[in-house]
């Protein structure tokens, strides 16, 4: 926007000369108050002192991590987003220009903030199929160990407490909606808006000192800010989002302004997000800066204070596992040896510091694609990138790494690839089993997911650079068919699957594409290649289990293919749950279900399926002297449902269902509606509610609802439906 000038009177018509009469007291006058004036200005200037930060027990600790933000995308830093809270707190606290993960998806870079360790240190190597080991030190058991109350609010799935980051905290706030059925690919994640308030509340009741975990997730793709920020940023949702994000911490920081006690402000991301840059279009395949840079600001809120400080600005190089020793120092508690990193204070209060290599890696791909591993260090501001085609960046000429100077540079090569192995640069562990809802969970968020087997040796042929390609096609082909483009999104999964046999989740996404329009033989057809081909992921298996029994085409052999998954393994018992369903054995079904619930007590979906599989247990007899108990039973069981998870629009319907049978027509309808309104596509409330309003001769809304289902119902699976409704219309 273009600055309006500001008006100006005409200048006056200049006055007669006069004789000199020599110096004018009057501007000599204006010499000696400009003087006073300026001094006064240099004396406030120096009177406020530069931020330092010094150990201090009595102290509230927040930690806010803000998922997939770019370290160049706040104001601060020379962004576009208008980020004026975040800039308020770096302008009186220390801003790390420098700053780098050591991984690039979310659970492993938060579990080295947390911890202060490396990747290969805890053990997260990926988003899934890895938990944190029990007993791991976090900055939640440590500060808790001192007196601290202790509390996390968290906006992503990836950090639920599944994962395992909850020892240590009073509260782990992650209450997230959950997937709406067993193929569904909707996104699991909190606003910025939901989760700051509820951070707010619990920082308002807190008497003793705490610590708070702030988690935000609105910049991570798909880029969706408010109408707004939409309409300001409509070029790059993206800064809308980090935006948002901004606008939404306000309350948090005001709150704290409040306080009876000042509060330590640590202010990251996990890591960046690549835009394009390199041919990546989000994160988690490559480490350049883009993704691995972060934002790192430190500052202290001190409603006592008579003025802030002023902020101070550091260029050298930090990281991650920085950051909890710098917290721990700051609270007053020396940090153990054993952590990789190093108090930042000293760093802040002198502006200078060593130099700190750091570690980073990228396995995702690696190990869910068998793709060749990624790992590398910074040294200095010389980076340095180990895979079969070997990169190196100087960081300082080149911020953009756009000029490898590998071939050219081979004895700065040999020094950083002797650093790089002072590190534990062995492949990881393969990641464990995980459960089809937590991996649906994150495929929904764009992480892929899986296990490729191990191997001892990547070829230029393995390198990323080389299959960028590969990625780039896979998430077009889910764009195609998101919009519709079924004929485009088939032909480049297939394309995938023709250049790249061993890539599972081209197989899922493309059996995920005919299954949903409706094409169920070659959505199976597709997912029996991927065993033949010896894809060795069990998401497969359990996928394949699914389409058998939901479209009744082989619940036997669904059956069998999912009975021999472990039944630790949460996502299987609850697909081999719908597997004995489609088979008629209830109560099997109901088994099953009870052991997803053993492993996870607040599984809305395992709670709905129980009221479902409950219902068609029912007696056909509506005079059955056991048939209201087993409604009042199924009911409870749907309640439960939809406490766990109020948005599971399935468990809305089964409880108008079951209202229904129970005599409450108007509470039935109601239920159907308010699951119709959380999910457009949930087609058995939609029908359920055509049917009992044309009953009751309401017209309108039987057609309002009754169009709604010939739109948008898949003729494949609901084609008599679809007939009866056509015909009613038709009738009018």
């Amino acid at each position: 926007m273009a600055k309006r000038r500001t008006s100006r009177a005409a200048k006056p018509a200049a006055p007669e000369p006069v004789a000199s009469r020599g110096p004018s007291r009057r501007w000599i006058g204006g010499l000696i108050i400009a003087a006073v004036i300026v001094t006064g200005v240099v004396l406030v200037w120096q009177r406020a002192p530069a931020f330092v930060l010094e150990p201090a027990a009595d102290r509230n600790v927040l930690l806010v991590t803000i998922d997939t933000l770019r370290a160049d995308a706040l104001g601060a830093y020379g962004g576009r987003a208008a980020t004026p809270n975040l800039d308020r707190l770096a302008a009186s606290g220390a801003r790390f220009t420098f700053a780098h993960a050591h991984a690039v998806v979310t659970l492993p870079s938060h579990t080295s903030i947390l911890t202060g360790r490396l990747p290969y240190e805890h053990g997260m190597r990926d988003n899934s199929g890895f938990r944190v080991k029990d007993g791991t030190e976090t900055l939640a058991t440590r500060l808790k160990a001192q007196g601290f109350a202790t509390s996390a609010f968290v906006a992503g799935f990836p950090l639920t407490k599944r994962f395992g980051l909850t020892p240590g905290f009073d509260v782990y706030d992650d209450r997230l909606p959950e997937m709406t059925s067993a193929t569904s690919f909707s996104m699991p994640e909190r606003r910025a808006d939901v989760v700051v308030p509820r951070a707010v509340d619990w920082i308002g009741q807190q008497s003793t000192r705490f610590f708070s975990w702030v988690h935000l997730f609105d910049p991570h793709s798909p880029y969706k800010p408010p109408d707004d920020l939409l309409a300001q940023y409509a070029a790059q949702p993206y800064d809308g989002e980090v935006a948002f994000v901004d606008r939404a911490l306000g309350p948090l920081f005001d709150r704290l302004a409040t306080l009876s006690r000042p509060t330590l402000v640590v202010v990251t991301s996990d890591h960046g997000e690549s835009l394009g840059e390199h041919g990546e279009l989000t994160h988690g395949m490559f480490a350049y800066e883009a993704t691995l840079r972060v934002p790192l600001i430190v500052a202290v809120v001190d409603p006592a204070a008579g003025r802030r400080p002023r902020g101070t600005v550091i260029d050298g190089p930090v990281r991650h596992v920085d950051i909890a020793p710098t917290v721990l120092a700051a609270a007053g508690s020396a940090p153990p040896a054993s952590l990789s990193g190093s108090s930042l204070l000293e760093m802040i209060r002198t502006r200078t510091g060593a130099d700190r290599p750091a570690y980073f890696e990228s396995m995702t791909y690696n190990l869910v694609r068998g793709w060749a591993p990624l790992r590398g260090v910074v040294v200095e501001r010389d980076k340095y990138i180990d895979l079969p085609i070997v990169e190196l960046y100087d960081l300082a000429a080149d911020p953009k790494e756009e000029r490898n100077l590998a071939q050219q540079s081979a004895g700065r090569v040999q020094l950083l690839t002797n650093v790089l192995r002072g590190y534990d640069t062995a492949l990881p562990s393969r990641p464990g089993r995980e459960a089809a809802e937590v991996a649906r969970s994150l495929r929904a968020l764009g992480y892929i997911t899986g296990s490729a087997p191990a191997r001892t040796t990547y070829t230029e042929a393995d390198d990323p650079k080389r299959l960028v390609e590969v990625d780039r096609d896979l998430h077009a082909a889910t764009e195609h068919f998101q919009q519709g483009r079924l004929a485009e999104a088939v032909a480049l999964f297939s394309s995938v699957i023709t250049r790249r046999a061993d890539t599972v989740d081209a197989y899922i996404q493309l059996a995920y594409a005919y299954y949903e329009s409706g094409q169920v033989e070659p959505a199976i057809a597709t997912l029996e290649q991927a065993l033949q081909n010896g894809v060795p992921d069990r998401d497969v298996r359990i996928r394949l289990g699914l389409y058998l029994a939901e479209s009744g085409v082989n619940p036997a052999r669904a059956i069998k293919l999912l009975e021999g998954l472990p039944e630790a393994d949460a996502e299987a018992m609850n697909s081999l749950g719908v597997a004995y369903g489609a088979a008629g054995r209830y109560g099997d079904a109901i088994g099953a279900f009870k052991k997803v619930l053993a492993l996870d007590p607040t599984n809305g979906l395992a709670l709905q399926n129980i009221a479902s599989m409950m219902l068609r247990q029912l007696p056909a007899n509506p005079g059955a002297k056991d048939r209201a108990s087993r409604l009042r039973e199924a009911e409870t069981f749907a309640r439960q449902a939809i406490l766990a998870d109020p948005a599971l629009a399935k468990a809305h319907t089964t409880l108008g269902v079951i209202l229904f049978q129970m005599g409450g027509k108007a509470a039935a309808i109601d239920e159907w509606k308010r699951a119709v309104e959380l999910d457009g596509a949930e087609f058995d409330a939609l029908y359920n509610l055509w049917l009992e309003l044309a009953k009751a001769d309401r017209r309108d809304e039987a057609l309002t609802y009754g169009q709604q289902y010939v739109r948008t119902a898949p003729p494949a699976f609901f084609g008599a439906e679809i007939g009866q409704i056509k015909a009613y219309i038709g009738g009018k």
